[in-house]
């Protein structure tokens, strides 16, 4: 079976985790307003509602124009949508977007630890029609160390946890300022393969039929009618 794989995410880091696992999806940006999203949820939602809320709304639009792109539209995809946030000291916090609210944001976070939790939604599209759905999420705790006032200016400086869940990163420069995690570390990058492979199982699509049509697409052949 022919499966074409669609992140609907523009994050470099879940498309890394994806090509090194073998897969080299199809991206398409959802620019889904994540804070009418998550305003239109109950105050009281639990975290875990909330993200995972998000990555089904994600989803969902991504799905929706796959049935609209004649590239898409026929066939069996995959759309599969995520989004990442940090609960710590009770709150849940995205992107920082600016130095000062992650400069805030360090302050709570050294030397303390929080849950990573990451929602994900697996939409199986056949002939542009949704045809089955999986939605989870999975958390990871994790440990931050405090890093010296010139450390985290220079992290600061850097842009990265500007423009990432919990302003860190466990791939990249924000590495060095974890400790240790409990938990899937594919899910603090951003895309939790073991939860994304039972999600996928739940929707009738194994890794097997990714790989293969990787590797179909790869050498040229179409299998479509596999």
């Amino acid at each position: 079976m022919t499966v074409r794989f669609v992140l609907a995410s523009r994050s470099p880091a879940r498309l890394a985790v994806l090509r090194a696992a073998g897969v080299d999806p199809i991206v398409r940006v959802s620019d889904v307003d994540e804070d009418a999203v998550a305003a239109a949820l109950p105050s009281d939602s639990p975290h875990e509602v909330v993200v995972t809320e998000l990555a089904a709304a994600k989803a969902a639009v991504i799905a929706e124009a796959c049935a609209h792109d004649p590239e898409l539209s026929t066939g069996t995809v995959v759309v599969v949508g995520c989004d990442s946030m940090l609960s710590i000291g009770g709150d849940l916090v995205g992107k920082p977007r600016d130095v000062a609210v992650a400069r805030e944001r360090w302050a709570a976070m050294a030397g303390a630890s929080g849950d990573l939790l990451t929602g994900h939604c697996v939409l199986r599209l056949d002939d542009g029609r949704v045809t089955a759905r999986g939605v989870a999420h999975c958390g990871t705790t994790v440990h931050f160390s405090s890093p010296t006032e010139r450390d985290l200016e220079a992290y600061l400086r850097s842009g990265e946890p500007l423009a990432v869940a919990g302003a860190f990163t466990l791939d990249g420069l924000g590495g060095w300022f974890v400790d240790g995690i409990e938990g899937d570390p594919s899910s603090v990058i951003g895309i939790g393969l073991p939860l994304v492979r039972r999600l996928l199982a739940e929707v009738g699509v194994g890794i097997a039929d990714l790989w293969e049509s990787a590797a179909a697409h790869r050498d040229g052949i179409d299998d479509t009618s596999v």
